[in-house]
């Protein structure tokens, strides 16, 4: 028998993104259940202005300015509040009407709206896996010092805290982190010089954004997801190994020191990670969604990364084992170099090379602060934008 459940007001930061338009649907399912209080998207205004006239939500913000009165004028004729900049997304997360705060902002923007949800005691539902990577150890201080509860979304996270459901951490051996392999995992090294944007966001299994797409071609996504799980699980980098699945059909497994392990199947499909979450803590959601089948988990392999191939996992590695502000470097790096390929300023396998050469020649601090971590991020930017520039004007 399905338990009473108590309506909850929920804050989508960035709903126009592929994680916030899911989690939107989500809503849209179960309306009995979630009421969209707060939307956020940071430039794509025509969209926010569309999701706010289908969920009426209390307030929606559009973190580039320059959008402000266009939306404000698009909802003249309802009574939704409309504001705009970084700062409105932090004051208005600590709302008291929120229950939940789904984190889907795309890299280090979601930081500060994250670490303002942690103190005001927020349920968070992370999609950000940045936040964990350029912060991670300010922000499992924070964690533990607030009444704030963080629930991971990334299909792999979500796999993790599944399995570890009544086990006890001491019991863990070590952590498997899936991946699909991205669109040139066959592809020899030698290749990938050449490849354009648009061969790198045909992703085999996933529908995601254009960003995050590009880091699983890199396999940056994976050395990101690492990190996460570092802090997420209290576990060692040297403990969670990363193996290739190119179905995308196991999400993570946990191996344990009896010599067992458990494993979370499902589809690739982001609804069930998001659906999952969001059910939490008081249990899962039923759905009409597709239930997988036999003739889905017939023909399962893995296979073993290739670090020659793919860089970024070894330079992931590096930045866990270096702490402090290396990992808000390296992500800062890949967010210029990737936004760079993108515009095709760069070739693919330039990507590598800015983000190993901006983490040579970067700063370090061991302990940062809040205010360390703004500084890094900038500097590493500055960096990384110069070394696209000196290759681009070649």
């Amino acid at each position: 028998m399905e338990m009473t459940r108590e309506r909850r007001n929920i804050a989508v930061l960035g709903s126009t993104g592929s994680i916030g338009r899911q989690t939107l649907d989500i809503i849209a399912e179960y309306p009995q259940l979630f009421n969209a209080w707060l939307l956020v998207a940071r430039s794509s205004a025509d969209l926010l202005i569309a999701q706010a006239r289908q969920f009426h939500p209390h307030m929606v913000i559009i973190a580039n300015e320059q959008y402000y009165d266009y939306v404000r004028d698009a909802l003249a004729d309802t009574d939704i509040e409309v504001a705009t900049g970084s700062s409105a997304i932090a004051q208005a997360v600590i709302a008291p009407e929120i229950n939940t705060v789904v984190t889907a902002m795309v890299g280090y923007s979601g930081l500060e709206s994250t670490i303002a949800a942690i103190g005001a005691g927020k349920r968070i539902a992370l999609a950000n896996k940045e936040t964990l990577v350029v912060a991670g150890e300010l922000i499992d201080s924070l964690l533990k010092q607030s009444d704030s509860v963080l629930y991971p979304v990334d299909s792999e996270h979500g796999a993790f805290y599944q399995c570890l459901v009544g086990e006890r951490m001491e019991d863990v051996e070590k952590l498997w982190l899936t991946a699909s392999g991205g669109p040139f995992r066959t592809m020899p090294k030698e290749q990938l010089e050449t490849v354009t944007a648009a061969d790198a966001l045909k992703h085999p299994n996933w529908s995601m954004g254009a960003k995050i797409t590009i880091d699983s071609a890199t396999m940056m996504n994976k050395g990101f997801e690492m990190i996460e799980a570092r802090w997420l699980f209290g576990i060692n980098p040297q403990d969670i190994e990363i193996v290739v699945h190119p179905q995308s059909i196991i999400h993570s497994m946990v191996a344990f020191k009896d010599g067992s392990v458990k494993a979370q199947l499902g589809l690739p499909d982001m609804h069930l990670p998001i659906r999952y979450a969001l059910g939490l803590p008081d249990g899962r959601l039923a759905s009409d969604c597709r239930k997988m089948t036999i003739d889905d988990m017939a023909m399962l392999t893995l296979e073993r990364p290739d670090f020659d191939k793919f860089p970024l996992l070894g330079a992931a590695y590096a930045a866990a084992r270096k702490g402090g502000t290396a990992p808000c470097v390296m992500n800062a790096a890949n967010e210029i170099a990737v936004a760079s390929f993108l515009q095709d300023k760069i070739r693919f396998t330039d990507i590598y090379r800015i983000i190993e050469q901006t983490m040579a020649q970067a700063p370090h601090v061991d302990h940062p602060t809040y205010d360390d971590y703004v500084a890094s991020n900038d500097d590493a930017r500055a960096r990384a934008a110069a070394l696209v520039e000196e290759r681009y004007s070649r």
